[in-house]
């Protein structure tokens, strides 16, 4: 008889994770948003944005080794424990009236530690619940669920800040992230066992970067998604930028520009987890490069803002599509005494690419047509795709 004890766990860790995602997002949107209003500033958001993202990216060198060493649940809970702390510590200081914006940035670059020391193991613990034959139907609910909150979570921190003001922004995420450390205290997962003898975190760091560049497939993977995620960087980045120019500043194409996607993101979910399963994800992975290449050089072409909002809502389709298959390849092929590791050598690669990214694309859209960045980028996304393909395909 099949055992589906894991059925419970992995619901429970899914409204853990559900839960902290939320809070998380509603923080950051009222956050950029409070201080947007309030300094009406292109620095202060810029700042905003590297304490957030930046450290993150950093800490993850050291975050995959701690995942593959000590206990994952307990590392997720630690980490939302302290963002909470933090947090909560903030909303009571804003509360006496000391509203100062560098405790913002301050507390967005602690939250952002946290963060990057939580996702390796979140992304690890996946194939310690869940049986290996269901991780792909597992992790396209994952998307799904993702999908829909990243539709509610702006909505609430707009609700919220406008009515209530950044304290309540703050303490609705305390109290999320708070409820998610209690669900996750119901499910127990096992401990890594670890080959050899301790080492210490620079010798473990090494082995996990040379664990990942000495498989072919592996390697290929980080080399190609560096180079993905720098030309999805004018899709990403530019797309309301050419809203703008192009069909009008008003506020409600901006947001039908955002919202095209992440609906797109909705739908590719509920195919993904409605499917169960990409039995070649290599083709998957480059189907989704192609495609994505393709929509993105007819958003630079596009003239028609209905026609505009159809092929990015089409290109949102292939995010978890793509994010699926890459996960669970991971997931099935690495050791779980190496898992974090590699989690996190990918999110250094794909949370680096942007930035640098971005620094040559911004200032280049005030040079060159925002349609004709997407154009070129987006052919390139699509020759990127089809060359993983054919150099890839025989290391599956």
């Amino acid at each position: 008889m099949e055992d589906n004890s894991w059925r419970k766990s992995i619901t429970l860790f899914l409204a853990s994770q559900s839960l902290s995602l939320f809070g998380s997002s509603v923080v950051s949107f009222a956050i950029i948003w409070y201080i947007t209003l309030e300094t009406s500033s292109g620095i202060w958001v810029t700042a905003f944005t590297i304490c957030s993202l930046v450290p993150q990216v950093v800490i993850s060198l050291w975050a995959g080794v701690w995942a593959d060493r000590y206990d994952r649940r307990n590392l997720i809970r630690l980490s939302d424990g302290l963002m909470a702390l933090v947090t909560l510590g903030l909303a009571m200081v804003f509360w006496a009236g000391y509203q100062r914006l560098e405790l913002l940035l301050a507390v967005s670059f602690f939250r952002s530690v946290c963060a990057g020391i939580q996702m390796p193991a979140v992304m690890a613990a996946f194939p310690q619940i869940v049986p290996m034959g269901k991780l792909t139907r597992v992790q396209g609910i994952n998307q799904t669920i993702t999908s829909v909150l990243m539709l509610l979570s702006p909505a609430v921190g707009g609700v919220v800040l406008g009515s209530l003001g950044i304290v309540w922004a703050l303490l609705l995420d305390v109290i999320t992230a708070f409820w998610a450390v209690v669900i996750l205290s119901f499910i127990t997962l096992a401990r890594v066992d670890r080959s050899g003898a301790t080492t210490s975190v620079i010798t473990d760091l090494r082995q996990g970067i040379k664990y990942a560049f000495s498989d072919q497939l592996l390697k290929r993977l980080l080399i190609f998604y560096g180079i993905a995620f720098f030309l999805v960087t004018p899709a990403a980045f530019l797309t309301p930028l050419l809203v703008e120019r192009i069909f009008g500043s008003d506020v409600w194409k901006l947001t039908a520009n955002e919202m095209a996607w992440t609906l797109g993101s909705l739908v590719g979910g509920i195919f993904v987890s409605l499917r169960g399963e990409f039995k070649n994800k290599i083709f998957t992975i480059s189907v989704s490069l192609i495609c994505f290449g393709v929509s993105f050089a007819m958003l630079g072409l596009s003239t028609n803002f209905l026609l505009y909002l159809i092929i990015m809502g089409v290109a949102g389709i292939f995010m978890p599509v793509m994010a699926t298959a890459e996960t669970v390849l991971i997931q099935e092929k690495v050791e779980t005494e190496m898992m974090g590791r590699v989690f996190s050598l990918l999110q250094i690669v794909t949370g680096s690419a942007m930035p640098f990214a971005i620094l040559f694309f911004g200032p280049l859209a005030d040079i060159v047509a925002i349609g004709s960045i997407l154009f070129v980028s987006g052919a390139l996304l699509a020759f990127t795709g089809i060359i993983f393909q054919i150099t890839t395909k025989q290391y599956v």
